[in-house]
């Protein structure tokens, strides 16, 4: 499995850093060259753009595991754009 932090750090400021989102990214094709992951994301509210925290949950599929892990990032980053996202206070 993938684990993906991302982290704010106001001003370059690693003393103020904050997480404002994870993906987990878990392969479900026993590791074959063509595989397909099931993903699940999580960010934390905010306040600025007025969103709050949420989870979502898709797949990634058919992605070749012979390319860098970037390409497997931004397909998940893509997906993660589109997915159906659920107010963390509604789980």
């Amino acid at each position: 499995m993938l684990v993906v932090t991302i982290e704010l750090w106001p001003g370059g400021l690693g003393a103020l850093r904050r997480p404002i989102g994870t993906l987990h990214i878990g392969n479900d094709s026993n590791l074959a060259d063509v595989s397909d992951y099931r993903v699940i994301a999580m960010e934390l509210a905010n306040p600025l753009i007025g969103t709050p925290a949420g989870v979502a949950r898709f797949r990634v599929l058919d992605h070749d595991r012979r390319q860098r892990v970037w390409a497997l990032l931004q397909r998940a980053s893509e997906e993660a754009m589109k997915a159906d996202w659920v107010s963390k206070a509604s789980e």
